[in-house]
């Protein structure tokens, strides 16, 4: 019997060795026996069919033939020289050609042996030919684990260099099994695998290495990619159900005056149902002894805002403090001045924290948050400083989360013996499937209504051939009275080249807009923050009716007036940078217009995002065409990519697993919410297994 268990190194595997360990763990991240395992093969060849010689098709088709070689020469050439071997079978003959290891591969043929030969044939002069085959005996190859349907494993260049070829990553993990037996421990309850007609653990890995045809190959598939939704919902669902029963929030027992008499009096517009719908949802958590953790999405525009400034009268009516934060300042400032304006006269003492407030003024602030008179703090990544103390904050609200990375989050939780309860708003749409992995561990509430009276923006996408009647188009709404954005991408690689488009756009709009009559500003990344900020000021004031700027507006800036975004090169935006852009306008009661401008030269991709942008103004319905288009890793940025490190499942493929696996995490744990059951006992081994070595954790709001 083996002594090796699925922990053993990978350099005491048979046929590994420590240089080859070395490759394996720096290429691949393989150390032990179990990575190799977990090592999964990202396509099959079908190796079911053999063909005679004279059957061979003028295709680049990979082939194979059963044969003999008859004759061995070495052909000098230019460079080196190349070793060519007759292979024959009763239909005919063709030529094996290696340019590369000639002289080690001569001394390994066997002349009148029968061999499987298989690779990609050429066509010369009448005769085929294969570089480089994959060559072996026949007696070896029907004895071997592998079978017709041939694994492909990812690699790299190195890897290929140094001559670990798909055929020994093969053989390593024929070697693999053959040392354990092919037994592995069963990490899914027999319930389960009853439930949803899965094969054994042992059959689904022998057969996703070395599928014997392609039903089971299927099967194989659908099982593991089941397996690793599950223990990852599982762990999100378990971790959400001990933060709801160990970790105590502060309990908002009473809606007092603040929120009545803003309720009230102050309310700019009656609420929509969402809205109401998700302030119930609020109201049940803040008021339930345990610590809310919510997400709340909503499309930009969608009355986001009045929901967390609803939440923040609840917790000043029980007594507590509440901080916003926002990711720039020109959005904190923003918040700033719409919460000031909202709760006049209500005797709400708000202040702005951010990098360019005064030591003066940021003492103040300091000393207030101490004693408790300051009630509501709105700030950038300043709020997080040691030195920012809170007498007692019951509720910090986060806007645009996905820009604060986790650390800087429970930065907030730290300032107080209890954590504060946590609202977490975003504007970008996060497909439900996104949703259930990323945020699994949080309750999400999402508003999908915009308020009354509010007309959806009409886009078009115009090529830049049509430049005059859009120009022509853009003086009829200034005429009007309107604004006008004209927005440049900015692309970090080419920034010399982007500040030139920008300059450029400048120019030409400047020669169409002529002075006196019509006023331009102009924002972008190199300016000062002082002259940034004395720019759209003008813009706000309505003293310019043209914005040109690179993306440095996409977040937040609210100006009811402007009724046009024109987005320019339209195809270097992602999807969700180009509806962000779009929601800047379309804020009034006017109808507005977004404008997509491009060259003629479009890719596939580039032509699906546009014509996505024209068709709907859904955002989750555009976030679902991202996440097609772009893959999960992308769409969360880095910091949350640990969790969607899949080996074999895709979230957006296998979307319907991924809900089968969610619900029987959830079933599972309602039932035996500690794993105590015996049934389950093979799970919670997985289990306790995977939390040790999961980076799960950090990666995780």
């Amino acid at each position: 019997m083996s002594t090796y268990t699925l922990n053993t190194s990978i350099s005491y595997l048979k046929g590994v060795g420590p240089s080859r360990a070395d490759l394996l763990k720096s290429e691949l991240g393989i150390y032990t026996f179990e990575d190799l395992l977990n090592f999964f093969p990202n396509r099959y060849i079908d190796r079911t069919q053999f063909f005679k010689i004279n059957q061979l098709q003028q295709n680049s088709a990979e082939i194979q033939v059963i044969g003999k070689i008859t004759n061995i020469k070495t052909v000098q050439q230019k460079r080196g020289s190349r070793l060519v071997a007759t292979f024959r079978d009763e239909t005919g003959f063709m030529e094996l050609v290696w340019f590369r290891g000639a002289k080690w591969i001569k001394d390994t043929l066997k002349l009148n042996t029968t061999y499987v030969i298989f690779g990609k044939t050429t066509h010369f002069n009448g005769l085929f030919s294969m570089p480089h085959p994959e060559i072996e005996l026949l007696a070896e190859y029907k004895k071997s684990l592998r079978t017709a349907m041939q694994p492909v494993y990812p690699s790299t260049e190195k890897l290929t260099n140094k001559g670990i070829t798909n055929r020994i990553v093969s053989k390593m993990i024929q070697n693999l099994f053959e040392e354990v037996h092919g037994k592995f421990a069963e990490t899914l309850s027999d319930s389960i695998i009853k439930q949803y007609n899965f094969i054994s653990k042992s059959e689904a890995l022998l057969n996703i290495h070395f599928p014997k045809n392609q039903d089971l190959l299927t099967k194989a598939q659908q099982r593991l990619k089941f397996e690793e939704l599950f223990f990852i919902q599982l762990q999100l669902i378990r971790k959400k159900l001990i933060r709801k029963s160990k970790i105590k929030g502060y309990n908002f027992t009473q809606v007092g005056a603040y929120f009545n008499e803003f309720y009230k009096n102050k309310l700019p517009f009656d609420l929509t149902n969402a809205q109401k719908r998700v302030l119930k949802e609020i109201r049940k958590d803040v008021g339930s002894n345990a610590q809310m953790n919510r997400l709340l999405q909503g499309d930009v525009g969608s009355g986001k805002t009045i929901v967390a400034l609803l939440t923040m009268l609840i917790a000043l009516d029980n007594g507590f403090q509440a901080a916003l934060m926002a990711p720039t300042e020109i959005l904190a400032t923003q918040h700033y001045n719409s919460l000031v304006e909202l709760l006049d006269g209500m005797g709400v003492n708000i202040q702005l924290l951010t990098g360019s407030v005064k030591t003066k003024q940021r003492k103040l602030i300091h000393e207030q948050l101490e004693s408790g008179e300051l009630h509501i703090l709105i700030g950038t990544h300043a709020l997080i400083e040691d030195k920012v103390k809170f007498k007692n904050l019951g509720i910090a609200i986060i806007d645009e989360q996905h820009r604060f990375g986790v650390e800087q989050r429970s930065k907030l939780w730290r300032k107080n013996e209890l954590p504060p309860h946590i609202l977490v708003m975003t504007a970008t749409p996060i497909p439900r499937t996104l949703a259930m992995s990323v945020y699994g561990d949080l309750d999400i509430s999402v508003i999908d209504e915009l308020p009354p009276g509010r007309k959806e923006v009409k886009t078009a996408h115009r090529y830049d051939a049509n430049r005059l009647s859009v120009f022509k188009f853009l003086r009829d709404e200034i005429e009007k009275g309107r604004q006008v954005y004209v927005v440049y991408p900015l692309i970090n690689e080419s920034e010399a080249m982007d500040y030139k488009d920008l300059m450029d756009g400048y120019e030409s709009i400047s020669r169409e807009f002529p002075l006196p009559k019509y006023q331009i500003s102009i924002v972008h990344g190199k300016m000062k923050p002082t002259d940034k900020e004395y720019e759209m000021q003008r813009f706000v004031k309505g003293e310019t009716q043209i914005m040109v700027a690179t993306t440095v507006i996409e977040v937040g800036v609210n100006i009811p007036n402007a009724s046009v975004m024109v987005i320019e090169s339209a195809e270097r935006f992602g999807l969700s940078q180009l509806h962000q852009l779009r929601g800047r306008v379309g804020r009034g009661a006017e109808q507005s217009y977004c404008i997509l401008m491009t060259s003629f030269k479009l890719s596939a991709e580039a032509k699906i995002r546009l014509n996505t942008m024209v068709e709907t103004s859904d955002g989750f319905k555009i976030a679902e065409v991202d996440l097609k288009l772009r893959g999960p890793g992308n769409l969360m940025g880095t910091q949350q990519s640990g969790v969607l490190n899949l080996r074999i499942a895709d979230i957006v493929k296998d979307a319907n697993l991924l809900k089968m696996a969610r619900a029987t995490a959830i079933n599972l744990l309602t039932v035996d919410p500690i794993l105590a059951n015996p049934e389950n006992g093979c799970i919670k081994i997985a289990y306790q297994k995977i939390s040790k070595n999961s980076t799960i954790w950090q990666n995780i709001s």
